[in-house]
């Protein structure tokens, strides 16, 4: 297979040729803003190899990979275990499962097994359903910003609504929904093993034990006692040919439901807050036209990718741009970078929720589509919806953006403090 040709550095007519781009995820700089950064790559070195892995920037490059099921999904599992004996002689035979029989990590036949049973759960009506409940969380988050004359958007807003949407949706006992929360970021970081130290292993292992032991009752509890949640649903799944979730297997599901939908729903939510104030006409003009929800949902997700990275392992030998990957080769897909791709989307650098930016690939793309993408899109309509529903207006506070800096492939707000004024 081969895609694209390559294209040389750059040279400035009016002066000496610009030094080679380099990607480097650590800089400040880049996590204050990849977008140049990803501009440089895509025109001078769109398939590269640095940092042991290929780099991959183009819209029709990351596509292609991610369509393609002969490059694994397996990575970070084996990272893990790597990194894990590296570090630590902490015991990660349970979290090494976790990664086994998480449908993020999983290729076939696991991987069409687990979604088959997970897809009877997660369709589309299903969620609908959940429209009220989001809702009703969102309006009672809202009602207490509007009444404090302000608040951390991401704090108290952006990263409450995911958290208690989804502890709502599996009828959580109260006595864990407060815990929920601060575990999911915790375990979170198994999702970038390679920056791990001995002490975060030791750590997360013992997080993660105290999550596996609360859901463990909360599955034992509902096989003898069912309800209409979450968890029950996914106990009653079948398939045609009866096969079933084990006990591990629907507590492992509900921790990846946190580990996966909390982090980057708040940071959809906070990404796509941050630019509809910072480009105000954008904002009017949702407060205008409703109607335009559901794509500037897509534009935020195209233009800010809360995830920005997503990895592959090669396992057959492919060419991309001329370039030989093997076997074995790790490959990063810049998935912030393919969605500012000007071969797809015209002006990529401008938000403008009016746009058709429905071919962006924030949520992956082919088999491993991310499955709580209905959801994640649901939260933030109704979250942007509620928002700018209200004749009062939000206003950012002063001062730049602030971005977390514990995630390499996550992008998103630590805060974003937000006052209220009423309306023109």
């Amino acid at each position: 297979m081969t895609i694209g040709t390559s294209t040389g550095v750059t040279a400035d007519p009016a002066g000496p040729a610009r030094p080679p781009v380099r990607f480097n995820p650590f800089s400040a700089d880049f996590r204050a803003d990849p977008y140049p950064i990803y501009q440089r790559l895509r025109e001078e070195r769109p398939v590269h190899k640095t940092l042991g892995m290929w780099v991959i920037t183009r819209h029709a490059d990351v596509r292609t990979v991610l369509r393609d099921r002969t490059f694994s999904a397996g990575l970070i599992p084996q990272l893990i275990s790597r990194q894990a004996e590296r570090v630590s002689r902490v015991d990660v035979g349970r979290i090494r499962r976790l990664g086994a029989k998480s449908l993020v990590f999983t290729d076939n036949p696991d991987h069409t097994r687990l979604r088959g049973l997970v897809n009877r759960v997660f369709t589309a009506p299903e969620i609908a359903q959940l429209r009220p409940r989001i809702a009703r969380i969102a309006e009672d988050l809202i009602e207490g910003a509007w009444a404090a004359g302000g608040m951390d958007a991401i704090t108290d807003f952006a990263g409450a609504l995911p958290v208690r949407v989804m502890c709502d949706w599996m009828n959580l006992p109260d006595e864990l929904r407060g815990r929920v929360g601060p575990w999911t970021h915790d375990i979170r970081f198994l999702l970038e093993p390679g920056l791990m130290k001995g002490d975060d292993f030791t750590h997360v292992a013992q997080v993660f034990d105290e999550f596996v032991a609360a859901l463990d009752e909360v599955v034992a509890e509902r096989r003898s006692r069912p309800g209409d949640d979450l968890i029950s649903r996914l106990i009653a799944a079948r398939t045609g040919g009866g096969d079933r979730f084990t006990d591990e297997e629907l507590v492992f599901l509900g921790i990846m439901c946190f580990v996966a939908g909390n982090e980057t729903t708040r940071a959809l939510i906070g990404n796509g807050l941050l630019a509809l104030l910072q480009n105000p006409a954008q904002g009017a003009l949702l407060r205008r036209r409703p109607e335009l929800l559901a794509g500037a949902v897509d534009e935020v997700l195209r233009y800010d990718s809360p995830l920005q990275m997503t990895k592959r392992l090669a396992t057959r030998e492919v060419e991309l741009d001329g370039k030989s990957i093997r076997p074995g080769d790790q490959i990063l897909l810049a998935l912030g970078a393919a969605n500012r791709d000007p071969a797809v989307f015209g002006a990529p650098d401008t938000f403008d929720i009016a746009r058709d930016a429905g071919a962006h690939l924030a949520f992956g793309h082919g088999m491993h589509g991310c499955l709580g993408a209905l959801l994640a899109r649901m939260q933030a309509e109704v979250a942007f919806g509620g928002l700018f529903a209200r004749p009062e207006q939000l206003e950012l506070e002063a001062g730049p953006p602030d971005w977390q800096d514990h995630s390499l492939i996550v992008r998103g707000l630590r805060h974003l403090p937000v006052t209220i004024r009423a309306g023109r």
